[in-house]
């Protein structure tokens, strides 16, 4: 019984109606409705009847009172498109009934009611459906009788249809709206029974973000109605919006449903101060038409408007006041579709007998005033005014007049109307090919026309799968929504002032819920600039970006990457850190290798000491050739002129290894620089030490008794002491490149953007030992000729020695702090320019006079006068 026909009509008089019964000695029970509602509507009988909801009149006047028997309200307020719809579901089962192969041997009926746009009267509707239309009927004792209505195609309004939905689902009867698309009727726990041939506003959201995204509009504002299609709409943005991210909105304002002027004057003002360039609109056009007249007067131009589908086709808004604002919008259209024979059958509509004497407010009879702009005369009242207004005769031809009606190049809802009812004859057709025993039902049956209950076609409804003639394929989800796509429409101002609107494009969700949008750019009529609608530019590669504080996320400020951080995509949200060896560039997009840093040949620096490092090696050489060809000269033979040619020759080598110190370190040149630089200062100095050691030989010697004292400084002694005191530094050298060579390093502390490449000096200890070596051979030169500087000759070598060694070791004294505290490339610029002082210091003080003499004072190079003597100090 759960499922039965007692069952199901049993629920229906006791939850529904209230029924008043009597019961006589000789009859069966008599059960009589309540109420019979008095409804717009029409009819046609048949073995199977499916019910429709339509608005077909915009408004409604009642006079109920508590004092008096509530009465039916009347509709007025005549809507051709409307009525154009209900005439496209009478055509859709004129059609199924021809067709042989659908549904043979099976007359379907219907019964189309106006809503007139009122809940109640929706309610009212969907009560008789499920009913009975109010005719008496005999029922015996278990009220056993079949549902009038098995299925239901409407509402039109989401609001409505979640309210009718939520009745007729208690007994699963199926209903299959063309035009309602909030979200929440996807529910499947409160409306079980409920199926849409139009895509839900999930959809719809979706569809509009993909055409944001595609135009780069990411700051929008956003008008919802204050009812469920607009409510859930906003929510549903805001969800995608949450988990998309990139957009975001500008202001989110509802518009209210009377005639609130202060407050739609609040909005528009909003939305003139904004930033926001686009804004898109979930509203009726009677909302809109209240918004745009306050448009209009504060002047709100330059707005990129996106319309949903309940406006976008809506002709009102298309007038010569409000497309200045309104041309170049952009919206989302329920899919087009073609009806072949839908015109020859709305050109046979004509009133017939019954409508021309039936005195309620008949749909065809309202049709025909309408369209005629005529009068019937209702029977019995012929002299009460009516002759006033022309009369109709019902012979006037719709062929010879221009409508609206007749208009089919733009069919929409009416195609959703079309797929709806061909869906529920499939599924009956379905039903109707079952084999016993293999049915889906208890125990493999299958559902027979005679007890056909409306859960049966619920079952085969949620399996339909056909295309229609058009090539649109319909079957529905597990939540009865129907496969989804939309056109898109883009509202055209030519310079001949008429509005036109044309399909740019359309836009689907493929079986992987990716949406896909096809937009042809070109046929975009734009009535201003395309702009950017955005709160905050694009941050560039390079930058990151950071929220503003308190306000949405599509508003920040772009800040650049710090040093050795790079952003490589527009908008990051945060930067990257560069590898170890590398740095980010100047734009801070991309990590470039970090540059070698290193005292080189081509930069400043590295060219001035080459120069003056070559500069010093030519002047030895210059200085060697004026010795040699003044070699018999007294000047240049005083004092072992040997000692002097080698001392030229390792002052020349010490201006050469400072070209060690420049370029690239390698491995050769760290171990090359310093035991260079090392060997050729010792052999320098060690002949400087012993020049001086022969001279306080030769002052000794010339006292009375001391001439032993030469035999010590012999050619050989010389000779000898020079190349022992110079092999001493080159086992130090020897050792220090044995046991820890100097080695190239990559030194990444110095500076974060480069790399200092250097020479490591491997042990300090050995480094220490060859400087120390050197400053003792320079102490001890200083000391020794401090000792002779006063010496009673005429030329004095060691005053110049002492001069000579005071500048080496000054330099070396102050190399060795400057050297310490120099980074990177200026250690070894440090440690060049110390060389190279004490190189020129040495060779002009030990050489300068001796040159000056044999250049420009040769006649004092002569032997008498480098002996004469010069009176003694007192």
């Amino acid at each position: 019984m759960r499922h039965g026909k007692s069952h199901f009509l049993v629920s229906a008089c006791l939850f529904l109606l209230s029924f008043s019964s009597h019961m006589s000695s000789t009859g069966p029970f008599s059960c009589r409705l309540r109420k019979q509602f008095n409804l717009n509507g029409m009819h046609k009988s048949g073995d199977v009847i499916l019910g429709g909801i339509f608005e077909i009149n915009f408004f409604t006047t009642s006079s109920e009172h508590f004092t008096s028997e509530p009465k039916d309200p009347i509709c007025y307020g005549f809507d051709l498109i409307g009525f154009r719809q209900a005439q496209t579901m009478a055509f859709a089962v004129d059609e199924i009934n021809r067709n042989s192969k659908l549904l043979p041997n099976i007359l379907l009926g219907y019964s189309l009611y106006d809503s007139c746009v009122k809940l109640g009267i929706s309610f009212r509707a969907a009560l008789s459906m499920t009913s009975g239309r109010g005719e008496p009927f005999q029922l015996n004792e278990s009220c056993y009788g079949n549902p009038p209505v098995l299925g239901i195609v409407g509402d039109t309004s989401s609001t409505r249809t979640i309210a009718v939905s939520s009745i007729v689902s208690l007994y699963r009867l199926p209903m299959v709206s063309y035009y309602a698309t909030c979200s929440c009727l996807s529910d499947r726990k409160r409306f079980p029974s409920f199926f849409r041939t139009i895509p839900s506003d999930a959809f719809q959201v979706r569809a509009m973000l993909q055409i944001l995204r595609q135009f780069n509009w990411t700051w929008f504002g956003l008008l919802v109605i204050d009812e469920d299609y607009g409510r859930h709409a906003a929510r549903l943005f805001q969800s995608d919006l949450a988990q998309s991210g990139g957009s975001c909105l500008a202001y989110l304002e509802v518009l209210p449903q009377g005639n609130d002027m202060a407050e739609i004057q609040r909005i528009v003002g909003i939305m003139k101060k904004s930033t926001s360039r686009v804004v898109i609109v979930f509203a009726h056009p009677s909302n809109m038409l209240d918004l745009m007249e306050e448009v209009v007067k504060q002047n709100v131009t330059g707005l990129q408007w996106m319309a949903s589908e309940a406006w976008i086709e809506d002709k009102v808004l298309r007038t010569p006041s409000y497309m200045p604002f309104l041309a170049g919008t952009l919206g989302i259209a329920i899919r087009r579709g073609e009806i072949p024979g839908l015109r020859d059958f709305l050109l046979r509509i004509r009133p017939d007998n019954d409508t021309l004497s039936s005195q309620d407010h008949n749909l065809v009879k309202q049709f025909w005033e309408h369209v005629f702009q005529c009068k019937f005369v209702i029977p019995g009242m012929e002299f009460e005014g009516q002759t006033l207004e022309r009369l109709c005769t019902g012979n006037e031809s719709l062929r010879n007049i221009e409508t609206e009606f007749l208009d089919l190049s733009n069919l929409r809802p009416e195609y959703n109307v079309y797929k709806a009812v061909y869906a529920l004859a499939h599924a009956l057709h379905d039903i109707m090919q079952c084999v016993p025993g293999s049915g889906p039902f208890q125990g493999q049956s299958c559902a027979s026309l005679q007890g056909l209950e409306p859960w049966q076609i619920l079952y085969y409804l949620q399996k339909v799968n056909f295309t229609t003639d058009f090539g649109d394929q319909v079957s529905f989800d597990e939540n009865g929504d129907a496969l989804p796509i939309y056109d898109v429409l883009n509202w055209r101002w030519p310079p001949d002032g008429r509005a036109e609107v044309k399909n740019v494009g359309d836009v689907k969700e493929m079986a992987s819920k990716i949406v896909h949008l096809i937009l042809d750019e070109d046929k975009i009529f734009w009535n201003f600039e395309p702009k950017k609608s955005v709160c905050s530019e694009s941050c560039p590669p390079g930058t990151r970006m950071a929220r503003k504080k308190g306000e949405p996320v599509c508003c920040f400020d772009c800040i650049p990457c710090s040093e050795g951080e790079i952003s490589n995509e527009t908008d990051s949200t945060e930067c990257t850190s560069c590898p170890g060896n590398f740095w980010s560039n100047l734009q801070r997009n991309h990590c470039v290798p970090k540059s070698m840093e290193f005292l080189s040949y081509v930069e400043p620096l590295g060219i001035s000491l080459t120069t003056a490092s070559l500069f010093g090696a030519l002047l030895c050489t210059i200085v060697l050739g004026i010795f040699t060809h003044h070699r018999t000269t007294p000047v240049v033979r005083a004092n072992n002129s040997e000692l002097s040619f080698l001392i030229l020759l390792s002052l020349k080598l010490c201006f050469l290894c400072s070209l060690f110190f420049i370029g690239q370190p390698r491995l050769w040149t760290c171990q090359l620089r310093h035991a260079a630089f090392g060997i050729s200062f010792v052999l320098c100095v060690s002949c400087i030490l012993v020049k001086t050691m022969v001279v306080l030989a030769v002052f000794k010697a010339s006292k009375p008794g001391g001439g032993g004292s030469l035999k010590w400084f012999g050619l050989m002694q010389q000779r000898g002491t020079v190349v022992f005191l110079t092999l001493i530094q080159a086992a130090v050298c020897t050792t220090w490149l044995v046991s820890s060579s100097p080695a190239p390093h990559e030194n990444k502390g110095y500076y974060n953007d480069r790399i200092v490449v250097e020479c490591v000096v491997g042990s300090t200890v050995g480094f220490g030992v060859l400087l120390g070596y050197i400053g003792l051979l320079a102490v001890l030169s200083f000391l020794l000729a401090f000792l002779a500087r006063n010496l009673p000759d005429n030329f004095n070598e060691a005053k110049f020695i002492t001069f000579s060694t005071l500048v080496f070791c000054a330099v070396w004294i102050a190399f060795i702090p400057a050297y310490i505290n120099s980074p990177g490339k200026y250690a070894d610029a440090v440690e060049v320019f110390a060389i190279l002082s004490s190189s020129f210091g040495l060779l002009l003080a030990l050489f300068g006079p001796k040159c000056y003499i044999i250049l420009l004072k040769p006649e004092k190079n002569t032997k008498k006068a480098l002996m004469g003597r010069v009176t003694p100090r007192s």
